[in-house]
């Protein structure tokens, strides 16, 4: 029997420890019925009841479980939130489009620059330079 004290002891700790961790965390607009002040004192002094009190009236419920039934839709909007830049497809498109630009440039320079070098060569060697079109490569 005192095995079970013990661990019914235990599992209303971790029950508070996280009850506490989630009440702390949470954002001004997720709190609900009390200030977050008043849901943490009573986390401490009332660890089982208070948890629970808290998991069930003190915070918004989380998107999952806001969502009801399927096919019917809520009244309320969600904000849409802040996307990060490698998930956002516009960030990731002109990332791209910066990369191929900067790809052409130095393509371009490089032809350039070996056009340059043939032409020193042609000159050294005494032919005359090549004017006119080139083939592109």
């Amino acid at each position: 029997m005192a095995r079970l004290g013990v661990l019914l002891f235990l599992v209303q700790i971790v029950l508070a420890v996280c009850a506490l961790i989630s009440c702390l965390s949470a954002e001004e607009g997720q709190i609900r019925a009390l200030p977050r002040i008043a849901w943490v004192l009573i986390i401490l002094f009332f660890p089982l009841v208070g948890s629970i009190a808290w998991f069930i009236v003190g915070r918004e419920p989380s998107n999952g479980a806001r969502k009801g039934w399927p096919g019917v839709t809520g009244g309320e909007r969600q904000r849409p939130r802040p996307v990060a830049p490698d998930d956002d497809p516009e960030f990731l498109r002109s990332v791209e489009e910066r990369a191929q630009q900067q790809d052409q440039e130095l393509f371009q320079r490089w032809e350039e620059d070996l056009r340059r070098r043939e032409d020193d060569l042609r000159r050294r060697d005494g032919e005359p330079p090549r004017g006119g079109d080139r083939p592109e490569v």
